[in-house]
């Protein structure tokens, strides 16, 4: 699966106990959109790992986004 990110994205998430948030300018709203779509024409099983090394922006907790069927 083939993950490009658009120049400039920003993407920040929060979470508690009972919700999460994602916050994204339009390079990472259009990133993710992309994304997700690639990983929906992926195989069951197939995810994508998002973390403040990697993606999101500074005190984010990873995020885990997976193809179920």
């Amino acid at each position: 699966m083939e993950i490009n990110w658009e120049n400039g994205f920003v993407i920040k998430v929060e979470a508690d106990c009972k919700e999460i948030t994602i916050q994204a300018n339009k390079e990472g709203l259009i990133s993710l959109a992309n994304q997700l779509l690639e990983l929906a024409k992926s195989c069951p099983g197939s995810h994508i790992h998002y973390d403040e090394y990697n993606s999101l922006e500074e005190g984010s907790p990873e995020m885990i986004i997976a193809k179920i069927l």
